[in-house]
């Protein structure tokens, strides 16, 4: 599969607004105060976390986090010992935090009262040091988040399977507890009562979190809901370079967390797998990691591992065929996935140690596009269409026939295409010191078979960079619309 999709990475801010989204949840601006000490043993055992507003330049980087609607508010909690005139406190944590990375330019603490007794004596509220955490997404809407919410820092993808005896009923009560923990953790909130709460996201805010669930083909069987089976979610066929572990692939339930903070997705993580107690079980697990909010000067299409401009022609939520690539029409079948979207999962090992052995030159010549800036070897810069008639001086097409951009570009496969929003991952070295790292695909689009099939048996007859990938698991899960307000993920499915 296409490591270096011809797509525009889904966290570039250029694609603009989702069709039917919600604006990002923003808590309140955070002030640096001392929180009196009764004040902090009465909140503990019940976390708080704080918010602040983002400036400019990182609401840029970040562009719109959507999961549907936005009217669901902050959910960000107030923080602990507000002195009057002041609004809501920065954690002690976050500014000591930031404090020790400015280093000896940034913030001093000890001396003349340090950087605590600054910000108090200040007459108007500081300028927030950050907004990486301050930003929530909405987890009601028309589309569940996740999908084209700006791709976060951190991913995990988990796969579970119900367990002997669980049925219809068990999976709709696990969906509830599922979809209210999620709700709580998407607003910063801890995804149960305090006393339960692992602690793990206990000083941050909600960190871009998204969480979204789906159903892979064997739940239909499990549950007595042969009926309601997709036809979309039709086995994928066989591709010549699958080297399938079968044991890391598919499943019933499929879970996919992201946030901008290491610990708030691991807190979800958690979270999730021990509401699934004694009705489902961990499949299979994998975890994966993009670039950070803010590591580059403006907002700029992602890498990959390979060191590639990854997803410079992805669908844009401006695109007028954009909704109907992607996901389900409110008059399609089956109804219940009204809303929804297919979504096709890869994990594909890049060989870094031969690729990295290739010139520069030829490396480009596999891609189709220069490594400095993505732009394609036609010519111009990374978001011109690349001109695949174009021929140099010696007569032959400046694009390769078997490059990657070639073999995958809509136009050469009747106008397939699919939205891309992955992550790589690596999990340490092999014996012989080769890296396990690579990228976990995946695609999304309203049916498999009109997106991600007809361009991966494209690229399985002749696709220069397949010579670099192992396709080693996969699988391919049916997402249902987000919830409406008192709703919760798969109802329509489950009590329909």
């Amino acid at each position: 599969m296409s490591t270096h999709s011809d797509h525009e990475s889904a966290n570039h801010s250029t694609d603009g607004s989702p069709e039917r989204g919600g604006e990002p949840v923003r808590g309140p601006r955070a002030t640096a105060v001392n929180a009196p000490r009764k004040r902090r043993e009465r909140r503990r055992g019940s976390p708080s976390r704080e918010s602040v507003p983002p400036p400019a330049a990182a609401e840029d980087e970040r562009g719109t986090s959507s999961g549907g609607d936005a009217s669901s508010g902050s959910g960000a909690s107030p923080g602990s010992g507000t002195p009057s005139g002041s609004g809501a406190p920065l954690s002690r944590r976050r500014l000591l935090g930031t404090a020790s990375a400015a280093g000896a330019g940034g913030l001093v603490l000890g001396a003349a009262g340090g950087a605590w007794g600054h910000a108090a004596a200040q007459d108007e509220p500081p300028t927030a040091l950050t907004s990486l955490g301050s930003t929530g997404v909405a987890f009601h809407g028309t589309h569940q988040a996740g999908i084209v919410t700006p791709a976060q820092a951190h991913g995990h993808l988990v796969a579970f399977d119900l367990m002997s005896g669980a049925g219809r009923r068990q999976a709709a009560a696990l969906l509830r507890r599922w979809s209210d923990a999620a709700r709580r953790m998407m607003a910063g909130e801890p995804p149960s009562g305090g006393e339960r709460d692992t602690g793990i996201a206990l000083d941050a805010g909600p960190s871009s979190l998204t969480v979204t669930f789906g159903f892979g083909r064997t739940f239909f069987t499990r549950t007595g809901m042969k009926k309601e089976l997709p036809r979309q979610l039709a086995p994928l066929p066989d591709f010549s370079a699958d080297a399938l572990d079968k044991e890391r692939s598919d499943g019933d339930l499929w879970v996919q967390i992201g946030a901008d903070d290491a610990l708030v997705a691991f807190h979800a993580l958690r979270a999730l797998q021990r509401e699934a107690a004694g009705a489902a079980r961990v499949r299979w697990q994998m975890s994966g990691f993009n670039r950070s909010p803010g590591a580059t000067d403006r907002p700029r299409t992602v890498r990959n591992l390979m060191g590639q401009v990854d997803g410079s022609n992805n669908p844009k939520t401006t695109d007028d065929d954009f909704a109907e690539r992607v996901f389900v029409p409110s008059s399609g079948e089956p109804s219940w996935m009204a809303g929804g979207s297919f979504v096709v999962q890869r994990r594909i090992r890049m060989l870094l140690d031969s690729w990295d052995e290739h010139a520069l030159g030829e490396q480009e010549r596999v891609i189709g596009r220069r490594k400095s800036d993505g732009a394609p070897l036609s010519g111009g810069h990374e978001h011109t269409a690349p001109d695949l008639d174009k021929r140099g001086k010696d007569g032959l097409p400046v694009i390769a026939a078997d490059a990657h951009v070639r073999v995958a570009a809509p136009e050469t496969n009747g106008g397939a295409a699919m939205l891309r929003r992955s992550f790589s991952f690596h999990d340490g070295f092999g014996d012989g010191g080769a890296p396990d790292a690579g990228l976990l695909f995946l695609a999304w689009q309203a049916d498999p078979l009109r997106g991600f099939v007809p361009v991966q048996r494209k690229l399985d007859r002749g696709d220069a960079l397949s010579d670099f990938l192992r396709h080693e698991a996969s699988g391919l899960f049916a997402v249902p619309g987000g919830p409406a307000r008192g709703e919760y993920v798969g109802q329509r499915l489950l009590e329909g």
